[in-house]
């Protein structure tokens, strides 16, 4: 969020311009009719018009959330959104003091959080007005995924709107991205300001974070998508097993009407078994028997054309300009989840020749900087992508080498520390192991976890692979710069798109595709003229 942006006026972004008045009465009534406890203190006649969880955003006539928080609970802050123009106040039996005593009505709801999403669609009309939803989960790919069915459904002549890491649209009107999933009401709101915006279909990243802490609650998908599973964000979940059964809920029936499950792998079976949403499987290796198989894949320029076969015979051809066989994955489930929707198939298989829709650019994805020396800034922040990515960049000149840059990010999972930094010795010829973003973690014990994997990878292996250990950031950059030769690589991996690195609490300007174009300059190359112009997504991170 732009730091002249208040609360208050993001949160004003991520709704429709009008809304109608919903009753505390009526309120109450769905949420017996749901199964859910809750009853009224004050006056059920009382009317709100929006909904938030944050006592900075309340807009005049909303209904304030006061919930259990991570620290605090949100009765705390009850009498801030009072002042700010709330109308009423939803919290639980702990926040019934505090909120009764404001002299608003108070919703009091056995779960608040359960009530939530319900609620916020109600108020803002979701449950029986919102776009057709896509919803992508896994470790790597949601955001390339997103994109892609974004630019296969305009090329269909929807009008389309986006929620994920890099941005919010509401067909053409771009909104502040927050977190890769907003908060249920503020997603609710957005759904609700999409429609008003003539917006048909939207596609939407669904974190882990968004399903654990329920913010898609209450919205329904058309179409589900899962790219994959690999080890990122334990420090939330715990193990593996949690991760996937967080992950898992979005293909429930309750949530998606129909999934479309990448099975490459283990993950991906035993996604589609625990499903209970009507499934169609999609293997893209040729390893594993599913609904859908790609096949004939033919490397094309950077890019490659496939093949998708499935039931009945059917078959699309598809092409994908963007390098890297995860790619053709990403976009088999694209084409995939469009189709799913019900599109017909010649009409699928006529844009995807005459529009070429699976060639999309995604801002801090493969963003090439230089071609000599190759210089790539990327996202991958976990140990499949940043193997992913390495793979990708490898020339096929005799004797150039590859040089990454990367670090581990603070206050995370520290297992992945070092199995990234062996990742690195594996794939890269000069490894520079650097910060990404500390928060506020001691940043030299990470660099020292991430080389020391580097390390024994290297000894494990008799490999040649060199390790230097180089910060700030800008600096292991410019080292890199130093290092590199017309016919080598530089990957700057973790950061993509992100312009801020938070140190010890405070975010501090640093763009790696900046700073690669100025040590490149610095030490006589020739960066692109704009980076913007040469977005190659390859990974998601």
């Amino acid at each position: 969020m732009p730091e002249a942006l208040t609360p208050r006026a993001a949160e004003a972004l991520l709704r429709p311009t009008s809304t109608g008045n919903t009753t505390l009465r009526a309120m109450l009534e769905h949420l017996h009719e749901t199964g859910r406890g809750a009853n009224i203190i004050g006056n059920d006649a009382a009317t709100v018009t929006g909904i938030t969880l944050d006592s900075r955003a309340v807009q005049p006539g909303d209904l304030y959330i006061a919930a259990p928080g991570a620290r605090f609970h949100g009765s705390r802050f009850a009498a801030d959104a009072a002042a700010a123009g709330a109308a009423a106040i939803l919290t639980d039996l702990e926040g019934e003091a505090a909120s009764s005593s404001l002299g608003l009505p108070v919703l009091l709801a056995n779960d608040v959080r359960e009530a939530i999403g319900e609620l916020s669609a109600l108020i803002y009309g979701t449950d029986e007005h919102c776009p057709e939803l896509f919803g992508l989960t896994g470790t790597n790919g949601k955001t390339t995924t997103s994109y892609m069915i974004r630019s296969v459904l305009r090329a269909l002549g929807r009008e389309t709107g986006l929620v994920g890491t890099i941005e919010i649209s509401a067909g053409q009107t771009p909104i502040p991205s927050i977190l890769t999933t907003p908060e249920a009401p503020q997603l609710h709101g957005l759904m609700a300001r999409m429609v008003e915006l003539g917006v048909t279909s939207a596609t939407m990243e669904v974190s882990s974070h968004s399903l654990s802490y329920r913010r898609v609650d209450g919205l329904r998908f058309a179409v589900s998508g899962f790219t994959n599973l690999t080890q990122d964000h334990l420090d939330l979940h715990g193990s593996m097993q949690e991760y996937f059964a967080t992950k898992a809920a979005l293909f429930d029936l309750e949530r998606s009407d129909r999934a479309v499950i990448t099975v490459d792998d283990d993950w991906g079976h035993a996604m589609a078994d625990h499903a209970t949403s009507e499934v169609w499987t999609l293997c893209t290796t040729g390893e594993r028997d599913a609904d859908w198989m790609v096949t004939n894949i033919v490397a094309n320029s950077l890019g490659h054309d496939f093949e998708l076969h499935g039931p009945d015979n059917l078959v699309l051809r598809a092409t994908t300009g963007l390098p890297g066989d995860f790619n053709v994955s990403n976009a088999a489930l694209a084409v995939l989840m469009v189709l799913a929707s019900g599109v017909q198939i010649q009409e699928l298989q006529e844009v995807l020749e005459a529009a070429e829709p699976l060639t999309v650019e995604v801002p801090g994805r493969m963003q090439i900087i230089a071609h000599s020396p190759a210089a790539i800034v990327d996202f991958a922040h976990n140990p499949d992508a940043l193997a992913r990515a390495l793979s990708s960049v490898r020339s096929t000149v005799p004797g150039s080498k590859v040089i990454v840059v990367f670090g581990a990010t603070g206050e995370r999972d520290a297992s992945k520390r070092p199995i990234m930094g062996a990742v690195a010795a594996k794939h890269a010829d000069v490894v520079i192991v650097t910060d990404d973003d500390p928060h506020s973690e001691d940043p030299a014990p990470i660099r020292e976890a991430v080389a020391e994997g580097a390390r024994c990878e290297i000894a494990a292996h008799a490999l040649q692979t060199e390790v230097h250990v180089i910060h700030p950031r800008a600096a292991a950059i410019a080292a890199a710069a130093a290092m590199a030769g017309e016919n080598d690589t530089i990957l700057v991996a973790g950061r993509g798109h992100e312009v801020f690195q938070e140190v010890m609490g405070v975010n501090l300007e640093l763009d790696d595709r900046a700073e690669l174009r100025r040590a490149l300059v610095a030490h006589g190359f020739s960066p692109l003229a704009s980076s913007e112009d040469s977005d190659l997504p390859l990974d998601e991170g």
